[in-house]
């Protein structure tokens, strides 16, 4: 893996992170057309790594709305601390489920199997993109027909509904985690501006737990095979962070907007025909 394909990865990550669209599949799709594995432990450690820059960038933008909603007070900060912290344990408990549900039915008599593995394989990247479009179409129907039921203060219910959507989209690159999240959250009732405010803020909450778990990963695959090397990995790895971090700072300042007024089922649209276009790519040999 060259530099310039650590940086061609992290502008595609940047410029998709914000949409609904799926910026990891986005990524796996242009690591498959680079000729690169996306189930290697430095690929996905890559991965997480670009997510972690634009997480930061992605703090950077929102934390002027987030402290003016969530911190402009304590009784704020616990509420949004409590629902925060219940959203982010059904998603790891319905996501860590679903992955070791997977690990030992798919993999079942494979040594050292591990749900990455998975993530090569467009044939499933595919039907995830349409799930996601399809779970978008709906949501955006809804809001265009509902918009006076949604709630501008999220209740605990829909934090918990959103929390485990979050948890469903872990195993899967193509199932959104922010389309499938807001979607869900309007579907329960809450503002499409709440909702995405609080679905970047459990990604936040995500994104160093995840980190950590790849890292341990990479070094477990160079204890068990000796061709994975963490040091080799790093650069790449932080290098990608800084120019996902850039690109997704650039990016935020228009798609944000963008999003706000455009027209939610759009992006199903455009997941529904990424679908056929990965679908295609894997017909072709990809």
């Amino acid at each position: 893996m060259s530099l310039w394909h650590v940086v061609i990865l992290a502008i595609v990550q940047g410029l998709t992170e914000l949409l609904p669209v799926s910026s990891s599949a986005h990524v796996v799709v242009a690591e498959k057309l680079l000729g690169l594995n996306p189930s290697s432990p430095p690929m996905t450690l890559l991965l997480v790594m670009l997510h972690t820059g634009t997480m930061f960038a992605v703090i950077v933008y929102f934390w002027k709305q987030w402290r003016s909603t969530y911190f402009e007070s304590v009784a704020a900060f616990k509420t949004f601390a409590g629902l925060v912290v219940l959203a982010t344990l059904l998603t790891g408990l319905v996501g860590e489920a679903i992955i070791k549900i997977i690990e030992k039915t798919a993999f079942r008599g494979a040594p050292h199997a591990e749900i990455e593995e998975l993530f090569r394989h467009l044939e499933l990247i595919a039907p995830a993109l349409a799930a996601a479009g399809i779970l978008i179409l709906v949501a955006g129907i809804h809001d265009r027909r509902s918009p006076a039921g949604q709630t501008n203060d999220l209740s605990t219910k829909q934090a918990s509904i959103i929390g485990t959507v979050q948890g469903l989209c872990l195993p899967f690159r193509g199932f959104s985690r922010s389309g499938a999240t807001i979607s869900a959250g309007m579907l329960a009732g809450a503002a499409k501006a709440r909702a995405e405010a609080f679905s970047f803020a459990l990604a936040v909450v995500l994104t160093p737990p995840v980190v950590a778990r790849e890292t341990m990963r990479l070094v477990r695959a160079e204890h068990i095979t000796r061709t994975a090397s963490l040091a080799s990995a790093a650069f790449p790895s932080l290098l990608g962070a800084v120019f996902a971090f850039l690109a997704g700072l650039l990016a935020l300042k228009w798609l944000s907007r963008w999003l706000e007024h455009g027209q939610w089922h759009l992006f199903g649209i455009y997941c529904l025909a990424a679908a056929a276009f990965v679908g295609y790519l894997h017909y072709l040999g990809y």
